[in-house]
C-alpha cells in the first residue's frame, strides 16, 4: 500500500512537470527605443553682436589746390590782393569701435547636415571718427591769411560716421552644429561732415551695399547661456564690407569766400597741383562676434 502511494505521487509529479514544460514562456519586454532629435538651424533668432571697423582706403594722397588772388580767399596787409596754396590731408579716419544686434530667419533643407537660407538684418553703433579739419595748412605769398568769413572745406567731402545697418541675405552649409556661410545685400548709414563738393555740413543718409561671411556654432540647448530657454544658443564670427554711396554733389568745390561765391577747381585761376579731387565714398570692413537666442525648432 505504501509503495503504490509513492509511485502515484511520482506520477503526479512527472505530468505536472511535463505540463509546465508545455506552457509558453514570458518574455522580457523590448527595450523603449527613445530617438535623439536632430539639430537643425531652422527658425527665427536674434542676439547682439560687437567688433572693430577700419577703413579700406586708408593710402588716400593729400589735394593741393593753388587758390589765384581773384578767388578772394585770402587777405594781405598790403593794397594788393594775395594768392594762395590750400592743402587737404584726404584722410577719413573711419575706424573704431562697433556693436548693436541683428534679427533673422534660417530655413535648414535637411536637419542634420545641408544647405541653410535666410535673411537677416542688423544696426549698428558706429564710433569711427571723423575728419573735422577743413584743410591740412594754409600758405600765402603775403602776410595775411584767410578772409574772416570764408568757409574752406575738402572738396572730396569727407566725414565720418555715427551708426549703420545692413538687410542681408544669407547662404550657407551646415555641418551639424556647425554653420560656415555667406551673406551680402543692402547697406545704410549716416554720419556728420561735408558733402561731397559743397559746403554743406549734415548729417547725410547713405545708402550702399555690403557682403561677407562667417562661421556659427550652436551650443547644446541647456548650455548655461540659455537665459531664455530658447531652442538653441549659437556664437558667430563674421567678417563684413560695406559700401556707402555719399553722392555726386559739385564735383572740385572747396571754398565759399566771404561774398558768397562757390569757388571750385574750375574757377579761372585755380590749379590743382597734386591729388585730382574726388567723391570719396564711405569704405570700411567689419570683423565682429556675434551672439544669437534661436526659437522654433530643435
Amino acid at each position: 500500500m505504501k509503495s503504490l502511494l509513492l509511485a502515484s505521487s511520482a506520477l503526479v509529479a512527472a505530468t505536472v512537470a511535463a505540463s509546465a514544460a508545455d506552457l509558453p514562456r514570458r518574455a522580457a519586454p523590448p527595450p523603449v527605443f527613445q530617438p535623439v532629435p536632430v539639430f537643425t538651424w531652422t527658425g527665427f533668432y536674434a542676439g547682439i553682436n560687437a567688433g572693430y571697423g577700419f577703413n579700406t582706403r586708408d593710402n588716400n594722397s593729400p589735394t593741393v589746390i593753388g587758390v589765384p588772388a581773384s578767388a578772394g580767399v585770402f587777405a594781405s596787409s598790403a593794397p594788393a590782393l594775395t594768392s594762395g596754396v590750400i592743402a587737404f590731408s584726404n584722410r577719413n579716419n573711419n575706424e573704431g569701435f562697433v556693436g548693436g544686434g541683428q534679427i533673422g530667419y534660417n530655413y535648414q533643407f535637411t536637419p542634420g547636415s545641408g544647405f541653410v537660407v535666410g535673411v537677416e538684418a542688423d544696426a549698428q553703433y558706429a564710433d569711427f571718427g571723423r575728419n573735422r579739419n577743413r584743410y591740412a595748412f594754409a600758405t600765402t605769398t603775403g602776410t595775411g591769411g584767410i578772409i574772416p568769413g570764408t568757409l574752406v572745406y575738402n572738396p572730396s567731402g569727407l566725414s565720418g560716421l555715427d551708426y549703420f545697418g545692413t538687410v542681408r541675405g544669407r547662404l550657407g552649409y551646415a555641418f551639424d552644429r556647425t554653420l560656415v556661410y555667406g551673406t551680402g545685400g543692402f547697406a545704410y548709414g549716416s554720419g556728420g561732415g561735408r558733402q561731397f563738393g559743397t559746403g554743406v555740413s549734415s548729417n547725410d543718409f547713405q545708402t550702399g551695399w555690403a557682403a561677407g561671411g562667417g562661421i556659427e556654432y550652436a551650443l547644446p540647448t541647456d548650455s548655461f547661456l540659455n537665459f531664455f530657454r530658447s531652442s538653441a544658443v549659437t556664437l558667430k564670427v563674421e567678417g563684413l564690407y560695406v559700401n556707402l554711396d555719399r553722392g555726386s554733389g559739385q564735383r572740385g568745390a572747396f571754398a565759399t569766400n566771404a561774398t558768397g561765391a562757390t569757388i571750385t577747381t574750375s574757377t579761372p585761376g585755380v590749379v590743382v597741383v597734386s591729388g585730382a579731387p574726388r567723391r570719396n565714398d564711405t569704405e570700411f570692413a567689419v570683423v565682429r562676434a556675434g551672439l544669437n537666442y534661436k526659437f522654433g525648432s530643435y
